[in-house]
């Protein structure tokens, strides 16, 4: 009889921990660098490829058998690289499939069906191979934390009272719980080419509040993570067209499109607007210019972007006469202020949802037109894009 209580027990206390709200943390003060890591503060189960320049982790979380909102946060500060740079947070879905992991180690190919073109590979799912899930797109401020000192106050505009030491990016990824609980490896590549670089903290929050839950359907990444994948350039020559299989009905189906541009210089296509048109099954289901123009409100994060002195007429009052005048003055302009295609020096990258309804068992088609600028040397103009499809469970 004791034992029977013992063991009703012990599985009541696993249940009530099982939907119990917790926080895992998955890197913490981890470098992301080109080039050796650093001898003290290394964590034995992070796998570091590219030189250093994405991290992973094999991570094992509880499945939540009601359901859980997921919540992560990214913290980033350099290590003493000054620029702003392409980041990625992303899952591996499925450890037992071929994954860039795997390629990484030269221990797989990625499938001829996941090319678009001739070099760029492990953009689109295959037998056995399916894109890696970006979590989070971001991009890197620029020198924040490493340069937020004393010697940068020259560039400081009068509006911010302090350089930040560090950002913060928090991200709702509930659509992606059947991801991101079990067993399954998650990673950050920034495209960082310094022997410095940056250092990161992230962790994943798990409410345990009972909520309806939500498949994955990986669809495309352009994304280069590791060797083997190109710049995806592509855009320039023409669509990204494939067909998928359904292999059953799904109900309430959502698109997520991350996109930014970038590269090019002040003509390219960072600094363009250019329209992305997504069809499905033919019919135009989005039709965007992604953009942001409100870059200037991150300048507490960027203490090392380049300034230059505009002139301008400023409209103010004369301290002396208390009258309005207009008076010719010189202004601060940064380069982290200026608008860029849907990204900000220190900014996130919010995937822009589309509802698709239900939809049938079978084939079916995708499109995406970008009309990019065509890339040439000096000029690295391309679009870092992925996709995914959630459904109810």
């Amino acid at each position: 009889m004791k034992k029977n209580l013992l063991a009703l027990f012990l599985i009541s206390c696993s249940l009530v921990t099982a939907q119990s709200a917790f926080e895992k943390t998955v890197f913490r003060d981890q470098k992301i660098n080109y080039g050796k890591p650093d001898s003290t503060n290394v964590d034995p189960d992070v796998i570091r490829l590219l030189g250093g320049r994405l991290v992973l982790k094999k991570v094992t979380v509880l499945k939540f058998k009601k359901g859980t909102d997921v919540h992560l946060e990214l913290k980033l500060r350099s290590n003493g690289d000054k620029w702003d740079k392409s980041g990625s947070c992303f899952v591996i879905t499925d450890p037992e499939q071929i994954s860039i992991l795997d390629v990484a180690k030269g221990e797989a190919e990625f499938p001829s069906a996941s090319y678009v073109g001739t070099k760029h590979g492990g953009v689109l799912p295959a037998e056995n191979y399916q894109p890696v899930v970006e979590l989070l797109r971001f991009m890197t401020p620029f020198g924040v934390g490493h340069y937020s000192n004393d010697e940068r106050k020259y560039s400081k505009p009068v509006y911010v009272p302090k350089w930040e030491k560090e950002v913060v990016w928090n991200q709702d990824i509930s659509e992606l719980e059947d991801i991101t609980t079990g067993t399954f490896y998650i990673g950050v590549w920034i495209d960082s080419w310094t022997k410095t670089g940056y250092r990161i903290d992230l962790s994943l929050s798990y409410s345990g509040r009972p909520k309806k839950g939500r498949k994955v359907m990986p669809l495309f990444n352009a994304v280069k993570y590791v060797k083997g994948q190109a710049l995806p350039d592509f855009f320039a020559e023409g669509p990204l067209e494939y067909g998928l299989k359904v292999g059953a009905d799904l109900k309430n189906v959502r698109l997520h499109y991350i996109t930014t541009g970038h590269g090019g210089h002040s003509g390219g296509d960072e600094f363009i607007k250019i329209r992305n048109s997504v069809y499905f099954d033919n019919e135009l289901v989005l039709d965007t210019i992604p953009w942001r123009d409100d870059c200037a409100s991150f300048r507490r994060f960027n203490p090392t972007s380049g300034v230059w002195l505009r002139k301008d007429s400023a409209y103010y009052r004369n301290p002396a006469t208390r009258e309005r005048a207009i008076k010719q003055i010189e202004e601060r302009l940064a380069s982290s202020d200026l608008s860029r295609s849907n990204w900000c020096p220190g900014s996130k990258v919010v995937p822009i949802q589309v509802s698709l309804g239900d939809l049938k068992k079978g084939e079916h088609r995708l499109k995406v037109l970008i009309p990019a600028t065509k890339a040439e040397k000096g000029k690295a103009n391309h679009w870092l894009v992925s996709a995914y499809l959630t459904y109810d469970d």
